[in-house]
């Protein structure tokens, strides 16, 4: 199986395993409701004032005629608000994520029992410290995809290419960070920091698109989010599992480097010629 449809296959994974268990499900279903809300009314708020916004905006095509300003604002409101559908992607599940914290927390170790359980070390830390550390890792994330996602809306003005490839570009980074968002409840248990995260998935990129894409595709669709966030995040905690499980595999594989005056066996230094 490609990896692109590994990760679409954990996804579905996460799915099933909230279907089996629906006390978690309902259980993780709350924190989307209220973020739900909350991202609703921000979008209704953008799109009642988005005339106003390209109006402030494009002060320079008021000498135009009526025809070409009324393309261009027109234009822009759209970009606007597909721009604000994009962001709201991407920060809906970190918001998500930081409502729901205990909620997904303890879905995840559900998840990790359920598969033979969470790691052993991992770090026992206050609520207040869970929710800081949470907040400002996923403001790193956020910046880092802001970074991708401000040039291609201003990308987006360009005739064809804009409306054709950046899109897909587009989906593609929001899909990636959404994975980023996602696996980070089962990594924080392991002590990766947002960094490491980031370098993981970069590694395994079309795992990552796999799982993080039809999640996106999933998101426009209102309310949809809310159902499928507890399964999502079952996803992520079985990937993490599994691909950690695979790197720890493929490193004990790795033949160990010794110091060239060391006995391969028993780890004894030769004695110098």
């Amino acid at each position: 199986m490609s990896e692109f449809g590994a990760g679409l296959a954990y996804l579905g994974k996460g799915q099933k395993w909230v279907a089996r268990h629906g006390r978690w499900y309902g259980f993780g279903l709350l924190p989307g409701l209220v973020a739900f809300v909350l991202f609703a009314a921000a979008l209704v708020a953008l799109g009642f004032f988005a005339d106003d916004i390209a109006t402030w905006a494009t002060p320079f095509a008021d000498g135009w005629s009526e025809t070409w300003r009324g393309v261009l604002r027109g234009l822009f409101m759209a970009l606007l608000l597909v721009g604000g559908l994009a962001l709201a992607v991407l920060s809906f599940t970190a918001v998500t994520l930081l409502i729901g914290e205990p909620f997904y927390e303890k879905l995840s170790e559900a998840v990790e029992e359920s598969e033979g359980g969470a790691p052993d070390d991992a770090p026992r830390r206050p609520l207040w410290q869970e929710l800081w550390i949470s907040a400002k890792e996923s403001l790193y994330v956020l910046s880092r995809a802001l970074m991708f996602t401000i040039p291609l809306f201003f990308l987006g003005f360009i005739p064809l290419i804009g409306q054709t490839v950046i899109p897909a570009i587009g989906f593609a980074v929001s899909g990636f960070f959404l994975a980023a968002e996602l696996t980070a409840v089962a990594m924080q248990r392991r002590g990766i920091a947002v960094r490491e995260r980031l370098a993981l998935l970069r590694g395994r990129k079309l795992l990552a698109l796999g799982f993080g894409v039809p999640l996106v595709l999933l998101f426009l669709i209102p309310l949809v989010a809310v159902f499928v966030m507890p399964g999502a995040v079952a996803g992520a905690t079985l990937l993490v599992r599994d691909v950690l499980a695979r790197e720890n595999e493929h490193e004990r594989r790795q033949p160990q480097p010794h110091h060239p005056h060391q006995h391969p066996a028993f780890g004894l230094r030769k004695p110098e010629a």
